[in-house]
């Protein structure tokens, strides 16, 4: 059927919504982009994208975009926060999928999709923030300027706060986990090599990877605590809070720690699934649909999922309630068992000292000695899954 003529408006120039303007256009849509910010830009910070996010950016024809700008990913090590003596190794190089696993900059995935998007036609409008949607058989995004747009469909990327999602399901009432992280870029002094490093310590846990051909180390440190912090990924902290909240730990992570000079700082909320991801005109995707915790690694990925998706249920069925219902058929359920994993890791890292810890680490560090493979192949519904593969998606 294709999407020939179709005019998409995409809110928001995010990973998840570059990548839907980049499947919608490859269907034939014509493709607006807007964004709030006067220019695509990113807070500096890694992500992971797992063979599951790899597949759609392979079938846009950017894996060799990607792979020039990250560094491929050769295991997962879960260490132990004093000494730094390893639990358990992770082998991704032997996922079922046997699809790279690539650590990378955000900044520079964003650059790639936007750069891709606008040699594609897609459309992009900066300083267009949104105040409103309103949907029916021509949807009208309404600007705070007072100006408005329609088209034939419009699509929510917008993100955490996503006026799309408020349009289909109304506010959602989010609550404080009682976790809040930190996030960092610094020097990759110590050597770390192409491994992500958990360090796990009683109630608090750190991530560690490089980025940039190894010369940088992203730094995601989360703690359990009572006092609340905002929610969103452009507050600051002083890094001396930081090192105070991982004092105990020692080794390659104490002098990570120490190299921190800029640190960002946010509370961890859960927030449901969102009930409905489409309405008439209107569908969402990304965090807009399915704001999740980040113990899974999975937010840039499940939105670069969503976006092929969402292109070829629409391509496949048009863009009536047809397309719209396939779309969430296909995605909703497996947004809710990513999230619910996301939602129950966190507990695995931060166990108090005494006979539960000391159980769990030996149990974790037999299984990686006795089943390595099957350790790993634990994931395989996760990352073994390609969206992209014919009749992947209805």
């Amino acid at each position: 059927m294709g999407l020939n003529g179709q005019k998409i408006i995409v809110v928001g120039a995010g990973i998840g919504g570059l990548s839907a303007a980049l499947c919608l256009r490859r269907q034939g849509a014509e493709v607006t982009v807007l964004e709030q910010a006067e220019k695509i830009s990113e807070v500096g910070a890694g992500l992971q994208i797992s063979p599951n996010g790899v597949a759609v950016l392979r079938a846009l024809g950017l894996e060799d975009g990607l792979a020039a700008k990250a560094v491929r990913g050769q295991a997962a090590v879960l260490r132990d926060c004093r000494g730094g003596g390893e639990v358990l190794r992770l082998d991704l190089t032997r996922l079922d999928s046997g699809q790279a696993y690539y650590f990378v900059h955000r900044v520079d995935l964003i650059d790639l999709l936007a750069d891709a998007a606008r040699r594609a036609g897609v459309n992009i409008r900066l300083l267009q923030k949104v105040r409103t949607v309103e949907t029916g058989p021509e949807p009208v995004v309404h600007l705070a300027s007072g100006g408005r747009l329609s088209g034939d469909l419009v699509v929510g990327a917008d993100g955490l706060h996503s006026r799309a999602r408020v349009a289909l399901n109304g506010e959602d009432t989010p609550f404080f986990t009682g976790q809040v992280a930190w996030r960092a870029v610094v020097p990759n002094d110590p050597g770390l090599g192409a491994e992500a490093q958990v360090f796990m310590g009683p109630g608090r846990h750190l991530v560690a990877y490089p980025l940039r051909g190894g010369d940088l180390v992203n730094l995601v440190a989360v703690q359990e605590r009572k006092e609340w912090a905002a929610e969103g990924w452009h507050h600051f902290d002083d890094p001396d809070n930081l090192r105070a909240a991982f004092a105990g730990f020692g080794g390659t992570a104490r002098a990570l720690l120490a190299q921190v000079d800029e640190v960002g700082l946010w509370g961890l909320f859960r927030h449901p699934v969102a009930a409905n991801w489409y309405g008439e005109g209107l569908a969402i995707l990304g965090d807009a649909a399915h704001p999740t915790l980040p113990f899974m690694a999975q937010g840039a990925n499940m939105a670069l999922e969503d976006a092929w998706v969402l292109g070829d249920c629409l391509a496949r069925h048009g863009l009536g309630e047809a397309g719209l219902i396939a779309y969430q058929a296909a995605r909703r359920d497996r947004a809710v068992r990513i999230v619910a994993a996301a939602n129950g890791n966190a507990w695995k890292y931060h166990l108090r000292p005494g006979p539960v810890r000391a159980a769990a680490h030996l149990a974790l560090k037999l299984g990686g000695a006795v089943a390595p493979g099957r350790m790993i192949r634990q994931f395989d519904w996760l990352y073994g899954f390609d969206v992209t593969a014919r009749g992947a998606a209805p």
